[in-house]
Parts: structure tokens; C-alpha cells; sequence
């Protein structure tokens, strides 16, 4: 929804670029020219602003490194970088920890690694 604000921008561009248009029709030389590009400009900005409402609305979900409120907020795993591990909630008992692999048999082919 946030997206339909380029409109804003988008719409000052085109009306900018027609009246300067506009404006250029009614001079001579140089200027006539100069109004011309000036016009195409604005309208080439009001158009790239559509495209990237267009864009970041189809890519909402990537919100570059910090995010758009994401610079206060965690998101690494628990005990890295400082944050302690979670505890488990009371009454669960902690996971047993996992048993060893076994041993390859002496002398036989062993697995690949990965």
C-alpha cells in the first residue's frame, strides 16, 4: 500500500515535464530545444519511479540488509555473537545428546566424506 505513494512523484514529474513541453512549443532556437529534452527527462523520471514501485512491490519481502525496522531486531542464531542459548521451558527435560557414528570396519572401504 506504502507503494501507491510513488503516484505522488510520478504525477509531479508528468506535469512538470507537460508544462515545460507546453512552454517550449512557444519558444524559438536553442531553449525550444533545451524544453524539449527537459520534457522527455521528466517524463523518463516519472516513468522509472512506476517501474520501482513496481519492483519493490514485487519484491516486498527482500528489504536489503537492515530492513525497512529491522536494524534494532535478532536475527542470528542463539548463542552466537554474544546472545546467550535459550533455555528450555520448565517441566521439558533437555535432549539427550547425540550417540557416536559407528566406526568404519579396519581395512575396509570407508565412506566418503562430505
Amino acid at each position: 500500500m506504502i507503494y501507491l505513494l510513488a503516484l505522488i512523484p510520478a504525477t509531479m514529474l508528468t506535469i512538470a515535464g507537460y508544462f515545460v513541453g507546453f512552454l517550449s512549443l512557444r519558444s524559438e532556437g536553442t531553449l525550444r530545444t533545451f524544453g524539449r529534452y527537459l520534457s522527455f527527462w521528466a517524463y523518463t523520471l516519472a516513468a522509472l519511479v512506476i517501474l520501482a514501485a513496481i519492483f519493490a512491490a514485487a519484491h516486498g519481502h527482500h528489504r536489503g540488509m537492515h530492513g525497512m525496522h529491522g536494524g534494532m531486531h535478532w536475527h542470528g542464531r542463539p548463542g552466537v555473537y554474544g546472545r546467550p542459548p535459550m533455555a528450555p521451558p520448565p517441566g521439558i527435560a533437555p535432549a539427550a545428546p547425540m550417540p557416536n557414528p559407528p566406526t568404519p570396519p579396519a581395512g575396509g572401504a570407508t565412506p566418503p566424506t562430505q
